[in-house]
């Protein structure tokens, strides 16, 4: 969930300190560092937490050595030239791709990021604007945003750096829907429509 934003003439090494030091001095604040925006990613609410878990299943019933890697674990290098840095909610990439990585790591064998949106002021703009370009412009082969404000899920595909994805495909909770190979599997989403609210 990000809280606040505000534009920063900061370079990215100078945010990694700065959120190095946010994270030693308050164990609930995150930053983000986004399109050269300083984001506070604070305490998720109970069914953001719950919808990370129905998703986590879901994957893990794909059969694969994918791991979704939820609940803000994984910072990554985001945007043209990296110069980004993102907490997804959930990250799909292969078990053990981040063993050894620093505190931001390269999207190289990221498969999927996941961001479910949150009640506060800034979620279109960051959630629907500048996470799928930044995502895209790292080269992340799908995006999954669950849209708790209109009831929603969509997968974006096939990013193009400086573009954002071509494609997206939107059902509403309820619905099924496909995440592609290497899952290959079909979700029925009719669950989330208890974690609305």
């Amino acid at each position: 969930m990000t809280v606040m934003t505000h534009a920063s003439p900061l370079t990215v090494e100078e945010f990694e300190k700065l959120a190095a030091l946010a994270a030693r001095e308050f164990e609930t604040v995150r930053l983000e560092f986004i399109n050269g925006r300083i984001g506070i990613k604070g305490m998720t609410d109970g069914n953001h937490a719950e919808i990370i878990r129905w998703l986590q299943e879901r994957c893990m019933m794909s059969g694969t050595d994918l791991w979704l890697y939820g609940g803000g674990e994984v910072g990554l290098k985001v945007e043209s030239y990296r110069k980004g840095r993102a907490l997804p909610d959930a990250v799909l990439a292969p078990r053990g791709t981040f063993v050894g990585k620093e505190n931001w790591a390269d999207t190289a064998d990221v498969v999927m990021t996941v961001e479910v949106t949150s009640y506060d002021a800034d979620t279109h703009r960051r959630d629907r604007e500048e996470k799928p370009l930044g995502y895209a412009d790292a080269g992340i082969p799908y995006y999954l945003l669950i849209d708790r404000d209109d009831c929603s899920v969509t997968l974006y595909g096939d990013p193009v750096q400086g573009i954002g994805y071509r494609s997206a495909e939107k059902k509403p909770f309820g619905a099924k829907f496909s995440l592609p190979e290497p899952l290959g599997i079909e979700i029925d989403t009719e669950d989330l429509k208890q974690y609305v609210g």
